[in-house]
């Protein structure tokens, strides 16, 4: 029986085989191909409710939200360079993940673990829209909608003893929106420091996985991506971010005041006599290292080789590591220029943070030790020094504000009580600039501060009406300023002699409290007796 149910198999078999091929043949043949109809291409309006439906998802965003911004061109370089965009990410995937691999080689029976193909594919991700966000910090923050449909290669060999276990990663596919920001944007080339990264909501990601050939994603109860998306948006979900660093913050121009040195100039004793009758007008300019900023000068002491001054003094300090304070003594002389009667230096770092400490020191010709004109008895200085540093939850108040201009800290001012209220500071006024200011006869815009009597200026742009200055000016002050106003000023200052050499463009009076009490503001005002114009203005408050 079971003889004859194999021979009848085989016997089906070996007439059905040629008998369907024959079949198939004259219908493939005689068979005449159906006119394939042009689709119909209707405009959006004239869909209905359910028809939209069906292909919103695929609309780009462009289309859908007038936020966002067409970039074909940004597709078109993403194509063109993604061959080589591809072999650069692949080299950089491999440098990264050869020390990681490189820890478990040894463990679990493991022998190697190596990429025997890796590429991403052909098919680049398309940007369907770009947002950028107008912020008044000085970053640039943009939002594009990534979507990649790729068909990448990449397999990876895990070695576990003798067996060579093949894990290929296909058909991948994300769809993610996040926010990109440049930030903080510095006069340094790439013109930004960092690169921060946040998911603005859960990303689409699929794909499949084939262990040994085989489709493991094809298994029922495996197939649930819920986990990686969760996994991905617990990293990268905003308010999380991702932080790229491009420059070395060692190496940025702009730099942070960090404290406060406190000088005082007791006096000095055996100076030189740079006079005819025997005597010297002394008198002393003091400055920190690496700025720019005008020397202080004390008094002049008329006809004093041993003059006492017990004059203070205040500078700001931006690194207390690798700035000096110098100090010149010269004498002063009624016409022509004033003779220098000595230097010296005194490196900060010699310093203990707020222990005053008093020096002697002996003047110098200039920094040259070795030269031996300096050897001669030029007199010496007495000083004594102190160096304040601001609160550490000052500075980190000085940084930029979220979104909705507050921080995210606030409990940590709040929990320093009224001490924020009182006590030196240093008041930082950046004035970034202007827009849509009117002259009636020139318009060469200008800013002047003005505050406790002090009156500083910006430098002068000829022929805008949209001037940048970003310009910083700083007051040292010995209590917060609570209940005061600053004033600026826009003005325009005619290059040609005339008669109207100068004109008010507008002015705007800020009242300091909120400074005082949030320790940064950071906002535009509408200049008073001006139609359209607007100032921004950044002004922070460290207190020590």
């Amino acid at each position: 029986m079971g003889f004859l149910n194999a021979f009848l198999e085989f016997l089906g078999f070996g007439i059905g085989l040629p008998f369907g091929l024959l079949i198939g043949f004259f219908l493939f043949v005689y068979s005449k191909p159906k006119d394939v109809k042009d689709p119909v291409v209707r405009p959006l309006h004239e869909l209905d409710t359910d028809a939209l439906l069906d292909i919103l998802p695929d609309i780009p965003l462009w289309v859908k939200c007038p936020d966002y911004e067409r970039v074909d061109w940004l597709n078109k370089f993403l194509l063109d360079m993604w061959p080589y965009l591809d072999k650069a990410i692949c080299a950089m995937i491999r440098s990264t993940t050869k020390p990681m691999f490189a820890e478990y080689i040894g463990k679990y029976k493991i022998e190697a673990i190596e990429f025997e193909h890796l590429t991403l594919g052909t098919l680049p991700p398309i940007i369907q829209g770009l947002k950028v966000y107008e912020t008044m910090e000085k970053d640039l923050v943009m939002e594009p909608a990534i979507r990649w449909a790729g068909n990448p290669n990449i397999v990876l060999v895990l070695q576990l003893l003798s067996v060579r276990l093949r894990f290929q990663l296909v058909d991948l596919q994300i769809f993610a929106a996040p926010r990109v920001a440049l930030k903080p944007l510095v006069p340094t080339f790439p013109c930004f420091a960092n690169i921060v990264v946040s998911l603005m909501e859960r990303p689409h990601v699929d794909f499949g996985l084939k262990i040994l050939g085989g489709d493991v994603m094809s298994i029922p109860g495996l197939y649930r991506l819920d986990m990686i998306k969760k996994q991905v948006a617990s990293l990268y979900l905003w308010p999380q971010t991702l932080d790229i660093p491009v420059i070395d913050a060692s190496t940025m121009v702009i730099k942070k005041p960090v404290g406060i040195l406190h000088v005082k100039v007791v006096r000095a004793k055996k100076l030189l006599k740079a006079d005819i009758l025997g005597t010297s007008d002394p008198y002393v300019k003091l400055c920190l290292t690496g700025e720019k900023l005008p020397a202080k000068k004390t008094t002049i002491k008329k006809k004093n080789l041993n003059p006492e001054w017990n004059e203070n003094f205040k500078l700001v300090v931006k690194d207390p590591e690798s700035q000096a304070l110098q100090l010149q003594v010269f004498d002063w002389d009624k016409v022509g220029g004033h003779d220098r009667l000595g230097m010296q230096f005194v490196p900060l770092k010699v310093l203990t943070p707020r222990e005053t400490k008093e020096f002697t020191l002996d003047l110098l010709k200039h920094t040259n030790i070795s030269d031996s004109q300096d050897k001669k008895q030029r007199g010496q200085i007495v000083l004594e020094l102190t160096y304040v540093p601001f609160r550490e939850d000052s500075i980190e108040f000085s940084g930029p504000l979220d979104g909705n201009d507050r921080r995210g800290s606030a409990s940590g001012r709040s929990s320093s009580g009224d001490e924020s209220l009182s006590g030196a500071g240093l008041l930082s006024v950046i004035v970034q600039g202007a827009e849509d200011v009117e002259g009636k006869h020139h318009i060469n815009p200008y800013a002047l501060v003005h505050f406790r009597g002090e009156r500083k200026r910006t430098k002068m742009i000829k022929k805008t009406r949209d001037p940048r200055w970003n310009e910083e000016f700083q007051f040292t002050l010995d209590q917060p300023p609570l209940h005061e106003l600053i004033r600026i000023e826009v003005m325009s200052k005619r290059t040609s002699f005339s008669f109207r050499s100068k004109e008010s463009l507008g002015h705007v009076e800020i009242n300091l409290d909120d400074v005082v009490h949030n320790g940064r503001i950071n906002q535009k005002y509408h200049l008073i007796d001006s139609k359209n114009g607007v100032i921004h203005v950044e002004i922070r408050w460290s207190t020590v």
